[in-house]
């Protein structure tokens, strides 16, 4: 049987790592075995391109760099990892995948959506995630919870604007997908927010049963 492919987003201090834990706690205690990845990243390649992307060597590259960069990493990562384990029945949960793309390139950058779709689609074929817990909360809120971990990486260096655009396009994927997308309060405290994690991630297991 194959298996199954969810994928968390969100902004810059969401809390993705809390979820991604609640997530893997509550799969493997239901027997699953689980693949647990990232983007950019996952692959060894993609863990060099990671580097590029979210450094500050190269400060003034071009968004279209940028997007082509990020679905490189994307393919090796699908090719090398993702679709082997789906196919072997191993559930794969991922930090990012393409709602990223949309949500930083797309609403932060303001590249034309239809391109990173086309890239999307050569890339992917028609494969997409089971299911993606967006973790959402204020700009301001994620921007002073991420400066609070570590320095800023090249995106976390961006002005508040460009994260409230991008929160914007990550809410309108899951406006436009809510058969797909699940909205996690990630503003309230870490019990709530892991009891709604709980709840969806058990919800997703039990349609799947």
């Amino acid at each position: 049987m194959k298996g199954s492919f969810i994928t968390l987003e969100g902004i810059e201090g969401a809390g993705k790592s809390t979820c991604m834990a609640e997530v893997l706690t509550v799969l493997k205690a239901a027997g699953r075995d689980v693949l647990e990845t990232r983007e950019p990243g996952g692959t060894r390649l993609g863990e060099e391109l990671r580097q590029l992307l979210l450094g500050h060597k190269h400060t003034g590259m071009h968004e279209d760099t940028e997007l082509l960069l990020m679905f490189a990493s994307r393919a090796e990562h699908l090719q090398q990892r993702i679709l082997p384990a789906l196919n072997q029945g191993q559930w794969v949960l991922c930090d990012r995948f393409t709602d990223a793309s949309y949500a930083y390139q797309g609403g932060g950058r303001g590249m034309d959506v239809e391109r990173i779709r086309q890239l999307e689609n050569w890339v992917q074929g028609d494969m997409r995630p089971d299911l993606t817990l967006l973790m959402d909360l204020p700009v301001e809120l994620g921007l002073a919870r991420a400066g609070k971990r570590s320095s800023p990486d090249r995106f976390e260096s961006e002005a508040l604007e460009f994260f409230e655009r991008v929160r914007n396009a990550y809410l309108e994927i899951a406006g436009n997908e809510p058969q797909r997308v699940a909205v996690i309060d990630a503003s309230r405290t870490l019990e709530e927010v892991q009891a709604q994690v709980r709840e969806v991630t058990r919800a997703f297991l039990e349609g799947r049963a």
